[in-house]
C-alpha cells in the first residue's frame, strides 16, 4: 500500500501514530498548512520546514484552472513545482465548488471559473484523475458539500450522492503509488453521520475525511457528527477533519479520535494582525502594543519570537509592511505545529486530558 497509517500509542480514544507517504512519515495527530495555488500566503518551503511543517495541502480546484495540470505535470509534479520535498495532500475541489452555487446532477458539477468565467466540468473521475496528474501523495474523493443548517431530506441526499461518487473514484484510481481518502458527509444529523462512515468504511481507501463541518454548524453539532463517525470508521486508517484549524476544536476532535487536520486559519488570521497566542488570540493592532518590547510569546522559539517585539509588529502593520504579515504566519504556523507535538507527546505520555484542561484554562486570559 502506497499509504498507510500506523498506531503507536492511545490515551482514551486518542491515538497517536505515523502516516506513511511517499513523500516521506508525519506525525499524527498533525496540522497540515493549506497552500491553496501551490504556496502557502507569504511564507516559503525554507519558511516550513522551519516551523516544523511535515505535510501541505494544495487545492485541485484553482491548479486545475491555473495553471492546469498538465503544466504542474510537465514541470515535476507538485513537488518539484513547489519547492517542496515533503508529502502533499491535495483536496477534489469540492469545497470550493460548494461555494460557486454550481449546477449538480448524478455525472458531477457544472460551475464558472473564478478566472475567466468559462464554464468548467468537474466529475468523480476527472477529480481523481487531476490529483494523479498533480503527483500528489494522496488525493481526495469528489464529495456534495451542503451549506448547514440544509433540509434533513438535502443533506441525506448529498451523503448518498458522495457515496456513489466515493465508489467511482475508486474505480479509476490508476497510481498504485498514491493515496486515495474518501469523504464522509451528512450534516450535523448523527444517524446520517453513522450511515455514511459505514459505507465509506467498507470500501478500499487508504484513509477517510469528514468534510461538511465548519460551515455553519455549533461546536455540540459538531462534536455529535464527529463522535458518529468515530464509532464507524476503521481503527486502522488515519481519520482527516477537514477545515478545522482552532485550538479549542484540534483538541476535541484529537480526543474522539481524529488523525489530522488543515485549515486556512493560522495564515488568514495572520495577515490581518491576529496572533494565536496560549493566553488567547489577540489583535497586534492594538494601541496597547505600541511600546511593548517583549516577544508575542516568551515561551515561543519561532523566528518571529526571538527577533521581533510586539511594538515592531505593531508598527509593521500600522504601516502596511509585508515583512509583518509574514512574521505573524510564521508565528501562527508556529503555533498550530508546537500545538500538535504537545499533543502527540501528551497522547504517548497518557496525559493528554490535563494538557487539554491546562490548555483550555489559559485561553482563558488574553482576549480581543
Amino acid at each position: 500500500m502506497s499509504v498507510d497509517w500506523e498506531e503507536k500509542s492511545t490515551d482514551g480514544s486518542a491515538r497517536q501514530g505515523v502516516l506513511h507517504t511517499p513523500h516521506g512519515d508525519v506525525a499524527t495527530p498533525g496540522f497540515m498548512p493549506v497552500g491553496t495555488r501551490g504556496t502557502v500566503k507569504a511564507i516559503d518551503a525554507v519558511d516550513l520546514r522551519r516551523v516544523g511543517a511535515e505535510m501541505l495541502l494544495a487545492n485541485t480546484y484553482h491548479l486545475m484552472l491555473k495553471p492546469g495540470a498538465n503544466v504542474v505535470a510537465e514541470l515535476g509534479g507538485l513537488q518539484e513545482f513547489m519547492g517542496w520535498e515533503g508529502p502533499v495532500l491535495t483536496d477534489s475541489g469540492g469545497y470550493q465548488v460548494f461555494s460557486l452555487q454550481p449546477r449538480l446532477n448524478e455525472e458531477g458539477v457544472v460551475f464558472r471559473s473564478v478566472y475567466d468565467g468559462s464554464a468548467v466540468t468537474l466529475t468523480p473521475e476527472r477529480a481523481v484523475s487531476l490529483q494523479e496528474m498533480f503527483g500528489s501523495d494522496i488525493a481526495m474523493a469528489l464529495d456534495v458539500l451542503v451549506g448547514l443548517p440544509a433540509p434533513h431530506a438535502e443533506v441525506a441526499e448529498a451523503m448518498e450522492r458522495t457515496v456513489r461518487w466515493a465508489k467511482r473514484s475508486l474505480a479509476v484510481k490508476a497510481r498504485a503509488d498514491r493515496g486515495l481518502f474518501g469523504i464522509v458527509q451528512g450534516g450535523v444529523d448523527t444517524d446520517l453521520r453513522a450511515r455514511a462512515a459505514a459505507a465509506m468504511g467498507e470500501l478500499e481507501f487508504d484513509g477517510f475525511g469528514i468534510g461538511g463541518l465548519s460551515v455553519g454548524e455549533s461546536n455540540e453539532e459538531r462534536v455529535g457528527a464527529l463522535a458518529a463517525v468515530m464509532s464507524e470508521l476503521p481503527r486502522e486508517k488515519v481519520r482527516y477533519v477537514m477545515g478545522l484549524g482552532d485550538t479549542e476544536g484540534i483538541l476535541k476532535a484529537v480526543a474522539m479520535g481524529a488523525d489530522l487536520f488543515d485549515c486556512v486559519l493560522p495564515t488568514r488570521l495572520a495577515r490581518h494582525g491576529k496572533v494565536l497566542h496560549p493566553d488567547g488570540d489577540f489583535s497586534i493592532k492594538r494601541s496597547e502594543w505600541a511600546t511593548d518590547n517583549g516577544p508575542i510569546d516568551v515561551d515561543c522559539i519561532c523566528v518571529t519570537c526571538e527577533l521581533y517585539s510586539r511594538g515592531y509588529l505593531r508598527h509593521l502593520f500600522a504601516t502596511g509592511e509585508l515583512l509583518g504579515k509574514r512574521a505573524l504566519t510564521l508565528h501562527n504556523l508556529a503555533y498550530t505545529l508546537d500545538l500538535m507535538r504537545e499533543i502527540r507527546s501528551a497522547i504517548a505520555m497518557g496525559s493528554l486530558a490535563g494538557v487539554i484542561a491546562h490548555r483550555t484554562q489559559r485561553r482563558r486570559g488574553i482576549t480581543g
